[in-house]
């Protein structure tokens, strides 16, 4: 099997050099191996190898990936902000084979038509992308037939647990305040409305991420020999020869996995391996700029201050850093034990039984049901001129767009052992589809171990459009709580301080809904002040870190072309979601397979490779492993 922790002596050339085992980067493995099993292709991962980790397979130990011990997580560390009450966020990231993939809430949602057009770039249209869209999944789900895909390696399906009682009170909820339900809104096209939502998950409830659907089981058929993953290794920077090509990488083992970090960095002696073809950058919208600013290629006065020379001047590198910007509030619930997935985190549930019995709550992320929602024209105007100005520019006439998604998500994040009793906390999410504030990420050393230069952006936007989305979502999904049958109050820790007497207090205990049809909270500007002030101290990541690499003439920032070359530099490609130019209303894992999907296809083309091959292989593997209980997937998938 091709996967090391140590390079053998006599592997220092290959083919293709995939710098990052992420989401896109195994895509785009595994497509480049079918189409030509004879080229050699060498992917490296600075974290560990993934294969079989129970927080990476089974679907509802991923809460346990958020823990700061966690080894399949990279937690990058945001500048202080004075926005966000001083804090200094920490954005987390895929720390293992498989990326995002292999650690994120594995939420299937597809960007909007609009999106892709909006990348204004030739290949990524909409119509252009939608072939890829289907190429990578099996779809188990009740949308029509032709916005789907029913033969690829990754399934998508709602797993082998859904609390159903909770999730038609969502759905009710919200259409009790106008948002329906559709069967499917991730055919491009629908919006503004609730779904029954589905997963990255397989019907024997297995994450399908991206290490386990394309790379595994190619290296474990024996029938790809010259394909070579190592794992533990960090790319310090990309070679590149007099004439600004790609010719290799230099690399350095991980501290995290050495005996003694400190000492053993300093004798540390980097090593290089050559590439005869291609080198690709697949390190995530985080990484990837980071490396291409340590070999050179950026903003001059940021290279110049890192002590980094100048190969290529590209301001673009690491500019414009886009995040979906998050809330969580809890709520208390009638709801049992074996309705969330709380028993994982706060040790009521033995995970070593759970997982030895196959226990169908292990095959659920706990999130099964979802929308995409716009504001009415009067909730518009009740947020002020420039949001209406905003909205008539950006959302009026797009009505693809959603403004926030909202979630029900039967989990609570955070200290269990603080709860005020032992009732089921679950959590409600907020996250905005489409923010206007933009931050950067930048190296300030020519070392791996610098600190990066990381400001998350979050709130920055003028006119804090950004902040009045939060606070109308969480009117709206409050309002919601109050109509739904599980509600038995509010997590008060969770939720903004309201003035003494406030209509819009908290009700830490209720015996059921509260509200009618037609009620709603009403609050004063004081009680909007204390929501501003709530949003500002918990406001966070969503994990969809993008655009710091995008696709654009370099005149407006843009660092790589449409096919995905980066300006200047031949034979340097990048695959991840910094490449993505506009941010998409749509939990990020499907853009990023179907950017490895499409970068894959462009590299195919380029190298001269025979894609047809890759196809009839693709296909015949995809029957072979997306059988839910085939002998293959069991063996090569779940595989205890």
């Amino acid at each position: 099997m091709g996967l090391y922790s140590k390079l053998p002596e006599d592997l220092q050339e290959v083919d293709v050099i995939i710098a990052g085992g992420g989401l896109a980067g195994c895509v785009v493995a595994g497509r480049l191996a079918e189409a030509d099993p004879n080229l050699s292709i060498l992917v490296i991962e600075q974290g560990p190898n993934n294969y079989n980790a129970p927080e990476v397979i089974h679907p509802a130990l991923y809460p346990r990936n958020l823990f700061t011990n966690s080894k399949y997580t990279l937690f990058w560390q945001g500048n202080e902000a004075p926005q966000l009450a001083d804090r200094k966020p920490i954005v987390p990231s895929g720390g293992t084979l498989g990326g995002g993939s292999a650690i994120n809430w594995m939420v299937y949602t597809r960007a909007q038509r609009s999106d892709f057009d909006s990348f204004n770039a030739p290949g990524w249209s909409a119509d252009e992308i939608y072939p890829f869209l289907k190429k990578f999944e099996t779809y188990h789900g009740q949308g029509e037939k032709e916005h789907h895909g029913y033969d690829g390696p990754v399934n998508v399906s709602g797993g082998t647990h859904r609390c159903k009682h909770a999730e038609d009170d969502f759905i009710q909820a919200a259409d009790k305040m106008g948002y329906h339900e559709l069967k499917d809104i991730q055919n491009l096209r629908d919006n503004n409305a609730t779904e029954r939502w589905l997963k990255y998950v397989g019907p024997n409830g297995r994450r399908q991420d991206a290490a386990h659907r394309f790379l595994h089981p190619k290296l474990q058929s024996g029938k790809y020999p010259n394909l070579h993953v190592v794992v533990e290794k960090q790319v310090i920077r990309v070679l590149l020869d007099e004439d600004k090509k790609a010719v290799g990488v230099e690399y350095q083992t991980n501290p995290r996995f050495l005996a003694n970090p400190e000492f053993m960095t300093a004798k540390q002696t980097p090593r290089s391996v050559k590439a005869r073809k291609m080198v690709v950058c697949s390190a995530g919208a985080n990484g990837t700029p980071l490396i291409l600013e340590r070999s050179g290629i950026g903003n001059p006065e940021i290279l110049k201050r890192a002590g980094v020379p100048v190969v290529e001047d590209l301001p673009g590198v690491g500019h414009d850093y886009q995040d979906h910007h998050l809330t969580l509030y809890a709520y208390r619930t009638n709801l049992s034990p074996r309705d969330t997935i709380n028993g994982f985190s706060d040790g009521r549930m033995d995970v070593a039984e759970a997982i030895r019995n196959t226990d169908e709550l292990l095959g659920t992320n706990a999130m099964d049901a979802s929308g995409k929602f716009r504001p009415t024209e009067a909730e518009v105007d009740a947020l002020g001129p420039e949001f209406r100005a905003a909205w008539d520019r950006d959302f009026k006439n797009a009505t693809d767009r959603p403004l926030m998604i909202i979630a029900l998500y039967l989990c609570y994040y955070g200290d269990h052992s603080m709860l005020p009793d032992d009732s089921q906390y679950v959590s409600m999410a907020n996250w905005t589809a489409y923010p206007y504030s933009r931050g950067h990420i930048h190296i300030t050393g020519k070392d791996v171990s610098d600190p990066p230069d990381f400001d998350v952006g979050y709130l920055k936007d003028e006119n804090e459009i950004d902040l009045k989305k939060h606070i109308w979502a969480y009117k709206l999904q409050r309002d919601m709580w109050r109509r739904m049958n599980i509600f038995r109050g509010e997590l008060a820790s969770t939720h903004p301080k309201f003035p003494e007497g406030s209509k819009a207090a908290v009700i830490e205990k209720a015996d059921g809904p509260v509200f009618d049809k037609d009620q709603r909270i009403e609050y004063t500007a004081e009680d909007d002040k204390a929501i501003e002030q709530k949003i500002r101290e918990i406001v966070s990541t969503t994990w969809h870190s993008l655009g710091t690499c995008k696709i654009a003439p370099r005149e407006k920032k843009g660092v790589v072309t449409p096919e995905l070359s980066v300006h200047g530099i031949k034979n340097l490609k990048l695959a991840d979601l910094g490449v993505v130019p506009e941010n998409v209303g749509a939990n990020t894992g499907n853009t990023a397979f179907v950017v490895g999907e499409k970068a894959a296809s462009i590299f195919i083309k380029e190298l001269g490779l025979g894609e047809a091959q890759g196809k009839a292989e693709g296909g015949e593997q995809s029957k072979r492993a997306d059988s839910p209980m085939g002998q293959e997937s069991q063996d090569v998938v779940v595989g205890q």
